[in-house]
């Protein structure tokens, strides 16, 4: 059955009946919403025409690999179909690092990390001293669970330039340590990046460090600035930051209660 059969005589009617289909439906014009709002108008026809079905093909291959899976991870890029046609126009002609470089961006935004980790190499191979690819190569890698590979390339840009990304490189490498079990290394990474930047996602992580060596204080103070912070921002840093304010909420709930005066 398709969206039009729906508006047949008692087909309605019908829906409201039957929870399955209603749980169907709302599934399909949710999947529509989605891809009329990524201009995927294909797929939008597609999911018209062949009901629910499609609208869970349009789940497995492109929601579910839509910039949303990256939340709190943010590079900078485009996330158009039509920007990555014209990049690839540019790399058939003229070969240039910086479109390898823009197209492993979009990419790694749209969670397609192989094919992000193939433009940054790329990129690289062109011009093997852009700090730029070598940063993302690193997050990319990083994002991959291989925080062994990404740790050289995101240590010899923070070293060249810590300020790099707005800090977003420093705050990789913080989590690349982490993830490689160095503790105190990376703590110490995360104040360099809570001492020059309010990201939500740096203080969270430096609280739930400070949370595992049994050091609740330095920890509330990090999580209520994060929870003060959160209604201020810019409607932009308000989605990208929603992930980490979330968990500081989590956290706090599972702190143990202040000393008393």
């Amino acid at each position: 059955m398709n969206i039009f059969d729906l508006f047949h005589a008692g087909g309605l009617d019908y829906v409201f009946t039957s929870p399955l289909l209603l749980v169907g439906l709302v599934f399909q014009v949710w999947m529509i919403v989605h891809a009329i709002r990524h201009r995927e108008w294909g797929w939008v026809v597609f999911m018209v025409i062949f009901s629910v079905f499609a609208a869970f093909w349009y789940y497995l291959q492109v929601h579910r690999a839509s910039p949303s899976t990256m939340h709190g991870f943010e590079l900078p890029g485009a996330q158009d179909r039509r920007r990555i046609k014209e990049l690839q126009a540019q790399i058939h002609h003229l070969d240039k690092p910086h479109h390898h470089l823009q197209l492993g961006d979009i990419y790694f935004q749209r969670g397609k990390l192989t094919l992000a980790e193939t433009s940054y190499r790329a990129a690289l191979e062109r011009d093997s001293q852009d700090l730029d690819a070598r940063a993302h190569l690193g997050q990319c890698l990083l994002r991959q669970k291989r925080a062994l590979e990404a740790r050289p390339f995101l240590e010899s840009v923070c070293a060249e330039n810590p300020k790099h990304d707005y800090g977003h490189s420093l705050m990789a490498l913080a989590e690349t340590q982490a993830e490689l079990g160095e503790a105190g290394t990376a703590m110490a990474t995360w104040k360099r990046v809570t001492d020059s930047h309010s990201y939500a996602r740096a203080r969270v992580q430096l609280a739930e460090l400070y949370l595992a060596r049994q050091q609740s204080e330095p920890a509330r103070s990090l999580l209520q600035e994060v929870l003060t912070d959160a209604p201020h921002g810019p409607t932009f840093e308000r989605k990208r930051e929603r992930i980490w304010v979330r968990r500081a909420h989590k956290l706090t709930r599972h702190l143990p209660p202040p000393p008393r005066a």
